[in-house]
């Protein structure tokens, strides 16, 4: 991964429209006002004429190696480059030998680590060391979650900051940048403008490559259709097992539990648009259908279940509606997590009195021995009881009743809620009669 401007040469030795564009001062980085303006936590350290190391997290062509580099020159570092993908230890020992030695001339290292992530264990703490010692100040980029990828003990001697992805605020003043440069405006109706702004998709790098492209066609104005001649289309800044994965399937689940199926259905596009595997988002899905709304609407796991075998059936795309059509019955069902917090907490219940046995009314008795110790006495059998019901304890005799399952009033499980109150009543008559006799 390089920076937000690209790489600097291309076989024909012209330099590309982002290299020429790279800014030359922090005051010309955009996108990243949260950290470079003034109360910014870079800025602030600026102000204080010291640097600490770094962890910078965001999404390609965010600008991560162009401000590392801006930085060095800020605070009078020598500015070292390395990549965590092409680089091993004998690369990282010569890196550390020289700046070893500069720090013994009197000056310090910024070593900037592309796709820091992609380092294993031992390898970032081969960083430590060197981090804690100063022989250098280190910078570290990545897209993935450092919270995941990287060593608790590398990042507990680092600041991680986040990089923002660019906005159309931040693209526009790239565009006017480029249009500058060029002497003319980018030859797109507003209509095809707004398309190359999408299709950017956040990335400051892969947008001025579109606009440079735009400019080499020509002087004719290009509408939507001719922008996609001329241009291809970036794929969706989406990792199946990486942090975009675990991002978008927390989105669509959020959005289900949120009853809004519009959103629900945008997520459950982007997935499908990034290449995630149908199957993985049915999965998904049942595990919602009886983790959010369990017994509110009980069809909605046959609805998830039903969808799963549809595209099994059919496969793709012709499958794919059949789990759309679940997501939008989802989203629409009446929601409760009553039997999810239920099954939670008779599992706690469990665990805490594992050692009580069932009462003796209630244990068959398949022996005479076990007839004597009393299995079975008194068991009522509930099919002969008044009503169906005989209210027997059913709970370990040393061990008070408990209330795991708290239904809401929301679809079928009111009804159910009706039930309970129901059999409640009857235990309690129960009881209370069994008392006075």
């Amino acid at each position: 991964m390089s920076d937000l401007f690209g790489n600097s040469d291309r076989t024909t030795g012209e330099r590309p429209l982002a290299d020429k564009l790279r800014p030359n001062s922090l005051a010309d980085v955009v996108g990243q006002d949260h950290l470079l303006k003034e109360g910014g936590s870079l800025q602030r350290m600026l102000d204080a004429g010291w640097l600490a190391s770094l962890i910078f997290w965001g999404p390609p062509g965010t600008g991560k190696t162009t401000i590392a580099r801006l930085l060095a020159e800020a605070v009078d570092l020598n500015f070292e480059q390395i990549s965590a993908v092409f680089s091993g230890v004998a690369d990282l020992r010569k890196v550390f030998d020289a700046a070893r030695m500069r720090k013994s001339n009197g000056k310090s290292t910024l070593l900037f680590v592309d796709e820091i992530h992609r380092f294993n264990k031992s390898q970032q703490d081969g960083f430590l060391p060197y981090v804690e010692d100063g022989t250098i100040t280190l910078v570290g980029a990545t897209t993935e979650n450092p919270s995941f990828e990287l060593n608790g003990a590398l990042l507990s001697r680092c600041q991680v900051l986040v990089l923002e992805r660019h906005d159309d605020a931040s693209l526009s003043i790239l565009l006017t940048r480029a249009e500058e440069l060029e002497g003319r405006a980018i030859p797109l109706t507003d209509d095809a403008k707004e398309a190359l702004f999408q299709l950017a998709d956040g990335d400051g790098r892969f947008f001025l490559n579109m606009v440079e492209t735009v400019f080499r066609t020509g002087t004719e104005i290009l509408d939507r259709d001719g922008l996609a001649n001329a241009i291809s289309k970036k794929a969706p800044a989406y990792d199946k097992d990486g942090e975009g994965h675990y991002n978008l399937i927390s989105a669509l689940h959020k959005s289900l539990r949120g009853s809004d199926v519009n959103a629900a259905l945008y997520w459950f596009a982007r997935m499908l648009d990034g290449g995630e595997d149908p199957l993985y988002i049915s999965r998904r899905l049942v595990r919602f259908a009886v983790e959010d709304i369990g017994m509110a609407d009980p069809h909605a796991l046959v609805q998830a279940n039903q969808a799963k075998e549809a595209f099994q059936f059919l496969g793709s795309p012709e499958g794919e509606l059949a789990i759309a059509q679940s997501v939008i019955y989802l989203a629409t069902a009446p929601k409760s997590n009553a039997a999810y917090m239920a099954f939670n907490t008779a599992m706690r219940s469990a665990k805490k009195h594992g050692s009580h046995m069932p009462p003796k009314h209630i244990l068959n008795a398949p022996t005479a021995m076990m007839k004597d110790l009393g299995y079975g006495k008194g068991y009522a059998y509930d099919h002969d009881a008044e009503d169906g019901f005989s209210g027997q304890n059913y709970f370990p005799e040393d061990m008070k009743r408990q209330d795991y399952y708290q239904p809401v009033a929301r679809g079928f499980e009111r009804d159910i809620q009706k039930r309970l109150e129901y059999w409640a009543a009857l235990r309690k008559k129960r009881t209370d009669d069994e008392g006075e006799g």
